[in-house]
């Protein structure tokens, strides 16, 4: 990746950037779990003014050469952290999830950290091991994306990574 990324507090100018990235169907399905009618800029401003509330959320905006490109964020379920991110559709393919994700990473360094990914997400798939995230189960659910009962993979990041054995 040549471009220069970087991460920033979510601000109020970011949000119709991030409402315009999931309009798009492929990023949708893709992501699966997502709202289900994200063309509904209601029920999107309500979960982002939850979700900014909540001081627990590391939210945080992905920038490429100035320009905003998706959000990465950390949050509390349960007793575990997760992660997520979305990239605009028209920025894959360029490292940005994964650079997005290595960055927030090291903005919230407590170990392990959790996410989800569709079992058929295999570019979600790839960054979450580029970042060091290993498959520890399987789960299914509703997603609201696709409107069908979808399997997903669960990850963590270990405390202790996983080729330095840990044992």
């Amino acid at each position: 990746m040549t471009d220069e990324l970087s991460l920033r507090p979510v601000c109020d100018d970011d949000l119709p950037h991030f409402f315009v990235h999931e309009q798009d169907p492929e990023a949708a399905w893709m992501a699966a779990f997502g709202p289900a009618d994200p063309t509904d800029r209601a029920v999107f401003d309500a979960h982002w003014a939850r979700i900014r509330a909540d001081p627990r959320v590391v939210n945080r905006t992905v920038v490429v050469d100035r320009a905003v490109v998706g959000h990465v964020a950390a949050f509390p379920v349960g007793e575990h952290t997760e992660v997520s991110y979305w990239i605009d559709p028209r920025r894959w393919g360029r490292g940005h999830a994964t650079a997005a994700l290595s960055a927030l990473l090291r903005e919230v360094p407590h170990r392990p950290v959790r996410a989800r990914a569709a079992k058929d997400n295999r570019a979600s798939l790839a960054v979450l091991r580029k970042c060091g995230f290993v498959v520890v189960g399987e789960d299914s659910g509703f997603a609201d994306g696709r409107g069908v009962e979808v399997e997903e993979w669960l990850l963590e990041l270990p405390a202790v990574p996983a080729d330095q054995g840990g044992h």
